[in-house]
């Protein structure tokens, strides 16, 4: 079985608990990383063009020869052209409608109906969150992410849900040897505008995630702390767990979530048999 530290509410480090099943899990990188981008996927916003963006010209010229209105004989490309002007059988066109004419359509545009949805089978994303719990509680792949503590908490006693200032959350993270990790994700690195980064002035560093058996003032005290998150365990998700896709996040797992994980045998084949009686 799996042990984890556990810390008091005044932050000291008391004992180590073992927990349940979901942390006993082997740790698959290749299913979590599928897991992530599944749930990317399903949160893009489609986009795409207005489907008759460029098209909206009358383009109306003969290729055939001795035809009034052709490009046959006259020297000229023969890409789709609208009439400007004219004086008797000269007239005066421009180019439209095509990808390489000024106005005309995009060659191959974004289209807004494109599904970027991906499918993900219910086993597979459950077996990718209990490797993903495993590795929350494994010193070595938390140290990997660059989270930043002298001993990794895991488990939290169940009166840390009731903590609603987040000044108060703040002196708890410091007490428990955290005070390098809330450093590390306030310093904001300013870009400038260079390479991959241009647009993205701040980068925000991933710190913490809390998990809590239910809705409680913690969630409210912890959401005011920037890259700090926050979920109720039932709602766990490959990408709160690992993100980028790096498993190993700095989690803080309350008492209560812990029993609430074990009694409902969370994010396991979890089928029971109920009678009509």
């Amino acid at each position: 079985m799996v042990k984890a530290n556990y810390f008091s509410i005044e932050g000291k480090f008391e004992k180590q608990i073992e927990l349940p099943e979901q942390f006993s899990e082997d740790i698959r990188k290749d299913l979590i990383i599928r897991a992530v981008l599944a749930i990317r996927a399903n949160k893009r916003q489609p986009y795409g063009t207005y489907e008759r963006a460029g098209k909206r010209y009358s383009v109306s010229i003969s290729k055939r020869r001795k035809d009034y209105k052709g490009s046959y004989g006259k020297g000229i490309s023969r890409v789709a052209k609208k009439t400007m002007s004219r004086s008797g059988e000269n007239f005066f066109w421009v180019g439209a409608f095509a990808p390489n004419t000024v106005g005309g359509r995009r060659a191959f545009p974004p289209k807004a109906n494109k599904i970027w949805n991906q499918k993900i089978n219910k086993k597979e994303r459950r077996l990718a969150i209990r490797s993903a719990l495993s590795a929350s509680v494994n010193e070595n792949l938390v140290k990997e992410r660059g989270h930043k503590f002298s001993k990794l908490p895991s488990i939290a006693p169940g009166n840390l849900e009731a903590i609603s200032k987040t000044k108060n959350l703040i002196k708890l993270l410091q007490k428990i040897g955290l005070k390098d990790e809330l450093e590390r994700i306030s310093n904001l690195k300013v870009r400038a505008g260079t390479g991959k980064n241009r647009g993205r002035r701040y980068k925000i560093k991933k710190g913490p995630l809390f998990v809590v058996s239910q809705d409680c003032p913690l969630i409210k005290a912890a959401s005011n702390i920037k890259g700090v998150d926050i979920v109720v365990v039932n709602r766990l998700n490959t990408e709160l767990l690992a993100p980028g896709c790096h498993p190993g996040r700095l989690t803080i797992y309350t008492e209560k979530a812990i029993e609430r994980l074990k009694k409902e045998n969370l994010f396991f084949e979890n089928i029971k048999k109920v009678s009509k009686k």
